[in-house]
């Protein structure tokens, strides 16, 4: 059974709070609580498809970054990981990286401050490929079995890119405030 709609379109219902005062900002707010459930639920995804094909205990973050480290199977630097993920908390990201070394998924290159770029083991890549055809199996069968969600996903893709760049500049008028 799922929970009623609340689109903020009824009536009779006041969603007025902090932040929301008007259908608009209801609209919004939903729409970051929607988001925050969604990147929780996300998270427990990586999770448990990690811990099924892995004995590697890795947040979602930590799964993500392996993921990006495997992508097109070319060595990334923590710079190329940071713009991918659309972070800056680089003392978070090698921590990141040191766990997933340590684990055997991935190993460091190079040496420097410009020189090093991680990739995925040998042990890394079995794992990721097992995670992909777990994910097919589990996930993606399920989206391709609900009509019309591929182009609903191509949607909700542009608009949360749209999203970003939209939160990223408040962020940036936000950091000029007086503190």
């Amino acid at each position: 059974m799922s929970a009623p709609k609340n689109d903020g379109d009824d009536p009779n219902l006041d969603f007025r709070w902090h932040l929301s005062e008007n259908q608009a900002e209801t609209k919004t707010t939903e729409l970051e609580f929607a988001l925050m459930r969604a990147f929780e639920g996300f998270g427990h995804w990586q999770s448990e498809c990690l811990a099924s094909v892995s004995d590697v205990a890795a947040s979602g973050p930590e799964n993500a970054m392996l993921h990006m480290i495997r992508m097109n199977d070319r060595p990334k630097s923590i710079k190329e990981l940071a713009r991918l993920s659309n972070r800056d908390d680089i003392p978070n990201i090698q921590y990141s990286l040191r766990k997933l070394a340590a684990a055997g998924l991935i190993e460091k290159l190079g040496s420097g401050r410009s020189g090093v770029t991680y990739q995925a083991t040998t042990e890394g890549r079995r794992v990721t490929d097992q995670y992909g055809a777990l994910r097919r199996k589990l996930l993606i069968e399920r989206i391709h079995s609900v009509p019309g969600l591929n182009d609903q996903l191509a949607e909700a893709t542009r608009v949360l890119n749209m999203l970003t760049g939209i939160y990223e500049e408040a962020a940036r008028m936000a950091a000029t405030l007086p503190r």
